[in-house]
């Protein structure tokens, strides 16, 4: 293998994985590994198409700023090209995205901007549309616009595309990828069209975008749902968009995507994004349709490391309905953590109210019940901790019981919902018992989740 002399060369020929244990019926299913990227990512192949065109034409100075909305992995791409150039880059970025790319972000030196997620396209705080609006009011600054960007397609068209049907000597029946930009579809159907006219399109689509029924109904809908998988998925057609050899969609539930994703991991040790949970979820059920064997690939778009902190957290994935737990029919529905599980994350008397700060921050808590053995004697919070040691920070290394509060309200597990307002009222969490026996806590967003799931 050659020495490299930047991390951009590293961009492009990713490997490809033959699937082993996921179930394709009478196919061949094989992975290609655009998490294989320096970035993570697919994008990583059009951050770097776009911007070293920009150069070419002249349309970047040195130092120059550039400017995206994004609402997955461009950004990442961009940020990790911009860095190694010596571009400023500001991205605008829906509030949906993972914290983890918005630290890899920052890290990489990018400016983030957060925006609302719940609005459409022509709406000032659209992330697409506002991006367009700092570009115009930042002097010197380059609108990337992946959306109207040629430049994307084109890091596909000659590059993606290409790249896949060399390693796969020629024979591919069929390809499954995601729409965002558009610009991998558009790129690998015009390279496809060239090189290997056989091959057939599969788009795989959220639930709630308006791609899937545009591909299998002919129907353009203005308006559009809400989904939780990142980087894919629309509510308008990209102007670089190109459906027409495009025949067959699959909407995908943010429900199969997760799960998916996490059934790649547990079957085939390949951690993907959310993303790539929709495209696989879809991949699979058009091997699972076919009759005569066939040749069928699809991307692995990104890398799981970005959702460690959403799809691959339980707690995460509880708290949104997408798994599920006994039901009761009692308080123990609403407890996240039962202590039963050895979920809840508890201290002891005999502690140090240190190890109870640390304890807090690292599971990102703001009270710990705390236990004699099995044995309920308090519980200590922030308020307890702060007014304990204000004033003579050495009381850190006291003992948990010296600032815990034990005398305690506690609930019968048989109790109505309607007796935890109370509780939240006086500003404390509901303690949970059955008899002598220490369930858990419930908190204010604990019911909050509860009741949301009630309506979905």
């Amino acid at each position: 293998m050659p020495i490299h002399s930047s991390v951009l060369e590293l961009i492009g020929q990713t490997p490809i994985v033959k699937a082993q244990r996921l179930d394709a019926g009478v196919c061949e299913l094989y992975l290609k590994l655009e998490s294989a990227n320096p970035g993570g990512s697919i994008k990583d192949r059009i951050g770097l198409s776009m911007i070293e065109a920009a150069e070419k034409r002249g349309d970047l100075k040195p130092g120059a700023t550039l400017v995206e909305g994004t609402a997955g992995n461009t950004g990442l791409g961009l940020a990790l090209v911009a860095q190694q150039k010596g571009y400023k880059l500001i991205l605008v970025v829906p509030d949906k995205m993972s914290r983890e790319k918005i630290f890899n972000l920052k890290a990489m030196g990018a400016e983030v901007r957060l925006t609302r997620s719940d609005v459409a396209k022509g709406h000032p705080e659209y992330y697409q549309d506002l991006a367009k609006t700092i570009a115009e009011q930042t002097p010197g600054a380059y609108f990337v616009n992946q959306f109207g960007n040629p430049d994307n397609p084109a890091a596909h068209e000659f590059g993606t595309g290409p790249e896949i049907l060399e390693q796969m000597d020629g024979d591919l029946d069929a390809i499954v990828f995601g729409c965002g930009s558009s610009g991998t579809m558009t790129g690998l159907s015009r390279a496809f069209a060239t090189l290997s006219p056989k091959t057939e399109l599969v788009l795989a689509d959220p639930v709630g975008s308006i791609l899937a029924e545009y591909i299998n109904d002919g129907v353009l809908n203005d308006k559009s749902g809400s989904w939780l998988v990142e980087g894919i998925g629309e509510d308008f057609l990209p102007s670089i968009s190109d459906f027409s050899r495009v025949k067959k969609a699959y909407a995908i539930t943010d429900a199969d995507s997760f799960h998916t994703a996490r059934e790649l991991l547990g079957k085939e040790g390949i951690l993907g994004g959310s993303s790539t949970g929709t495209l696989l979820a879809a991949a699979l059920k058009y091997c699972k349709e076919q009759t005569t064997p066939k040749k069928v690939l699809v991307l692995v778009c990104d890398t799981g490391n970005k959702y460690l902190s959403k799809m691959y957290n339980d707690y995460w994935m509880l708290d949104n309905g997408f798994l599920e737990r006994p039901q009761h029919g009692d308080l123990r529905d609403l407890i996240l953590r039962p202590y039963g599980q050895r979920d809840t994350v508890v201290i002891g008397p005999n502690d140090l109210l240190t190890t109870a700060y640390q304890r807090m921050k690292l599971y990102d808590v703001s009270q710990l019940p705390v236990l004699d053995g099995d044995q309920l004697v308090g519980i200590v919070d922030e308020s307890d901790v702060l007014l304990h040691v204000y004033g003579d920070e050495a009381r850190f290394r006291d003992p948990v019981a010296t600032a815990m509060v034990s005398k305690l309200d506690r609930l019968d597990v048989k109790s109505p919902i309607e007796a935890l307002l109370p509780v939240f009222d006086r500003g404390q969490v509901a303690i949970v018992m059955d008899g002598d026996t220490f369930l858990g806590l419930i908190t204010r967003i604990d019911l909050l989740n509860y009741l949301r799931r009630r309506v979905q």
